[in-house]
């Protein structure tokens, strides 16, 4: 696993390996024998390529779960995302299970949902509709904001994390570790946009896809966007017809945890406003920069919290050390004391 450490933790720091041999003082072939597990670095090498990546040495001869099988899916299509960049987030989903299910095996059993069955759901062709199955999966009533769509997910058999990529083009991904299925997203995007990217993809994990259908994200968008705010929502919140957007519209908004983006979309697809008046919003907030600056919407942002329910439960039943589980959580050993011990009345 020590190739696969030296790997992520390269990509991490945005190093190539050409760059990290220029620093380590080897050929770029030797850096891709050590990743590819062709060739093992000295105790010397190990130490100099720990301080060029700013890592402990520990951090690289870290034993990873090697009863994992990762079955991870295609990046958008016209996705302008590197390879690299995309090595670097498969990597990140990979290092982070091999975390996760550590913490899983210190509880014995089974202490994970049962996942719904993937790629069943069959497309009706009209994305209300699918939005409404998409619903149904998660137990979510016909109409409403969801709250707490993360916890709604992992308490589904869903496992959604987040990774630390500085990149705009990229938002989410998904896939499958030991036929859980997964959801990564940017952590570096906005509230609301993780939101979107979450249903985004598990629409993609849900429903049965032609893989030769261009329509494929565009239509997983439509069932995203449909399942956030259906059409009963969007006239009960907005009335049968606006001609101007008010500001109230903001506290739509702020109770379905969306974008106004996405409410003025949903607006005009149901026609409650005109295509006209959604273009006038649209060369606006454009001018404004609102496709990476709106106002936030989101008062509480959402975290997955699964993995951290799961070591601070293994800690409590004494499954593992206090600093077993800071380091699977990779924070100090004083954040993971705060929720464990007894609980004070």
């Amino acid at each position: 696993m020590l190739g696969k450490n030296i790997k992520y933790y390269r990509l991490k720091k945005n190093m190539s390996m050409k760059s990290l041999a220029a620093a380590c003082g080897v050929t770029p072939m030797t850096i891709s024998n050590y990743e590819n597990g062709n060739r093992k670095p000295d105790i010397e090498t190990i130490n100099k390529l720990a301080e060029i990546l700013g890592v402990h040495v520990v951090d690289f001869l870290a034993v990873r779960n090697a009863d994992l099988s990762f079955d991870h899916k295609e990046f958008r299509k016209h996705s302008t995302l590197s390879k690299a960049k995309q090595d670097y987030v498969q990597e990140s989903v990979e290092e982070y299970f091999g975390r996760f299910f550590d913490a899983v095996e210190c509880l014995g059993g089974n202490p994970l949902p049962i996942p719904p069955k993937c790629h069943t759901l069959k497309r009706s062709g009209y994305y209300e509709e699918d939005a409404q199955q998409l619903r149904k999966v998660l137990g979510l009533q016909e109409e409403g904001p969801i709250d707490e769509l993360i916890v709604v997910l992992e308490n589904k058999g869903i496992f959604v994390l987040e990774i630390d990529i500085d990149d705009d083009h990229f938002s989410g991904m998904n896939g499958f570790v030991n036929e859980y299925p997964y959801i990564v997203i940017n952590k570096n995007i906005s509230p609301e946009r993780k939101r979107t990217t979450i249903l985004h993809e598990l629409a993609h994990l849900l429903f049965n896809w032609d893989n030769n259908d261009n329509n494929n994200e565009k239509e997983a968008t439509a069932i995203s966007g449909a399942a956030l705010i259906t059409k009963s929502d969007l006239f009960r919140e907005l009335g049968q017809r606006k001609t101007a957007l008010t500001k109230d519209l903001i506290l739509v908004c702020q109770e379905y945890g969306i974008s106004m983006y996405l409410l003025v979309l949903r607006a005009s697809q149901v026609g409650i406003i005109s295509d006209s008046l959604a273009k006038e919003f649209y060369i606006k907030a454009n001018k404004a920069n609102w496709r990476k600056t709106e106002p936030r919407r989101v008062k509480n942002p959402e975290q997955p919290m699964l993995f951290k329910q799961l070591v601070f439960r293994a800690i409590n039943e004494e499954g593992i050390s206090l600093q077993r589980g800071a380091e699977l959580l990779q924070v100090p050993i004083t954040d993971v004391e705060k929720y464990c011990g007894l609980m004070e009345v």
